[in-house]
This record gives structure tokens, C-alpha cells and sequence, in this order.
């Protein structure tokens, strides 16, 4: 899986490099940024829709998948759009747009079966089906296609910096889980992940730090001679905002008495195990990386 994301993040790189030109921002002029991105989340983001559906249905809440899929690929879309300058004048406008025709083809769909019955759990969740994971989205890909007022000093999306959110919230697990497993003593949240500890977290951080380091190192022009010391920070930030993603998604799992949130994955579950992480972790990253 590691091997296929890499590649199509390096064939999003090279469609940036031979489309130069083709996106005029204020700051200059930039390649066509974030389409292997873009193909990646059209792709998982409809089996992820599928699998939170049948968390939510457990609690007699069903979301239209089909509606919040939709929903979804409709705001990655809109961040895909935000590169463009012609765009940018319609986009707040249209991102609310977006989320009230969510809700109101999910009341038409009630209203087609004539019954009032659930009216509202189906709207609602459908919405936050639709927020959850397209919102989340949403940063990931805005992050990728950012371009900042300044070329020189401000912050421009770019492969890197999609790779660097990736890397450090997996290898936050990692740290976590042969940390815990070494020195695991006290449990972090026993009733709701028995098997995490402080331990391990504290381990898991300080893998987060070291690899936000190295990636300052690795890509410096393409993170925008990011500072070791803040690539640190920022390693940490996002490694901790990873695992309350991770958590959040475990009180849902919780709630809906399920192991994993799919099959569809031998040895780690359903989609949604695997990108809730760094769907959570991509609004923080994109502030901090406005920030730093």
C-alpha cells in the first residue's frame, strides 16, 4: 500500500512539473497541482462512506451513501478548484452551497418514499457523514494545492508536504506500538483503547519528532526551508492530533460494538482504519503550516 501511494504521489508530482503555467495565482505562475491526490480520495472516499454508514446504521442512523458520497467528492472537487484564481472568488459561496444541497437531496430522498419516519437521522446523518469525511478531505486537498499571497516566503502546496503529514501520523503508530509494547505500563484511555499507554504515545511523539525532522531535511526547497526545530514541533502536533483521530474513530467502532470498520483490508479493517488519522490530522497541518 505504501509502494502504490508513493507512486501515485510521485505521478502527482510529475503532472505538476509538465502542466507549468497552466495555474496563475497572485504569487506566480504553478503546474496543475494535487490530481494524483485527487484520484486517491475519489477513490477511497466512497468505500469509506460505505463502511461509516454501517457504524452509523448499528445506532439506527442511515446515512444515504450514496448522497454523502457525492458530498464528499463534491468538497475534494471544490479544494481542487481553490488553485485556480478564477475560483476563488465563487469558492466560499459554493462550499456553502455544497453542504445545504447535501441536506436537501438527502430530505427530497426521504420525501420520495413519502414517510416522515427518521426524516431527521437520515438528514443528519448523511451531513455528518458528508463533513466527516469530505470536510477532513477537504484540507488534505486544499493543503496540496495551496499557493500563498508570497512566493518567496509564504507556503505553497506541494507532494512533500502531503507525504510528510503521511509519514508522521503512521509512524506515530509505529512509535507507539513497539514503545508500548517495551515500556507500556500505564494505560492511556482503558475503556476505550485497553491496549494504548502513555508510554507508548510518549514514544510515539518522539518517533513523530524525528521524522517531521528528517522530512525538513530530505525535501528543505519543497517544504519551503522548513527549520528542523519547527518540523519537530510540527511532527508532534500532527503525531498527537493522528492518534485522537484514531480515538475518535475507536469510540465510534465502540458505540457501534464492531473490531474493525470493514474487511475490505486483510490485517488492518476497512478503509476508514487507515485514512481516519490523517484525515483528522489535515486541518491542524494546514494551519500549522500556515503558521510555520
Amino acid at each position: 500500500m505504501l509502494a502504490g501511494l508513493l507512486c501515485i504521489l510521485e505521478l502527482d508530482d510529475r503532472i505538476e512539473h509538465w502542466t507549468k503555467g497552466w495555474v496563475i495565482a497572485p504569487s506566480g505562475h504553478f503546474g496543475l497541482g494535487g490530481v494524483g491526490l485527487f484520484l486517491l480520495l475519489m477513490a477511497l472516499l466512497p468505500l469509506a462512506v460505505t463502511e461509516l454508514a454501517a457504524l452509523f446504521s448499528t445506532q439506527m442512523v442511515r446515512p444515504y451513501r450514496f448522497i454523502a458520497a457525492l458530498g464528499s467528492g463534491s468538497l475534494v472537487l471544490h479544494a481542487f478548484l481553490t488553485q485556480f484564481g478564477w475560483f476563488q472568488t465563487v469558492s466560499a459561496s459554493t462550499l456553502a452551497f455544497i453542504i445545504v444541497v447535501t441536506m436537501i437531496l438527502a430530505a427530497i430522498r426521504r420525501a420520495w418514499k413519502k414517510q416522515t419516519q427518521d426524516a431527521i437521522l437520515q438528514m443528519a446523518g448523511t451531513v455528518l457523514a458528508t463533513l466527516y469525511l469530505g470536510g477532513l478531505a477537504w484540507f488534505l486537498m486544499a493543503l496540496r494545492v495551496k499557493h500563498s499571497m508570497n512566493q518567496v516566503n509564504g507556503f505553497q502546496g506541494s507532494t512533500a508536504s502531503i507525504v510528510m503529514i503521511l509519514l508522521v501520523v503512521k509512524f506515530t503508530d509505529i512509535g507507539a506500538y513497539f514503545g508500548g509494547s517495551r515500556f507500556g505500563k500505564h494505560k492511556l484511555i482503558p475503556w476505550l483503547s485497553p491496549k494504548k499507554t502513555w508510554e507508548g504515545l510518549i514514544c510515539g511523539l518522539i518517533t513523530a519528532a524525528l521524522v517531521g525532522y528528517l522530512c525538513s531535511v530530505i525535501w528543505p526547497r519543497e517544504l519551503h526551508m522548513l527549520r528542523p526545530y519547527k518540523a519537530m514541533i510540527f511532527g508532534a502536533v500532527i503525531g498527537a492530533v493522528g492518534q485522537i483521530g484514531d480515538l475518535l474513530e475507536s469510540l465510534m467502532k465502540r458505540d457501534a460494538q464492531v473490531k474493525d470498520s470493514g474487511k475490505l483490508i486483510p490485517g488492518f479493517g476497512g478503509v476508514l482504519d487507515i485514512i481516519d488519522s490523517p484525515l483528522l490530522a489535515a486541518p491542524v497541518a494546514y494551519l500549522m503550516f500556515s503558521l510555520l
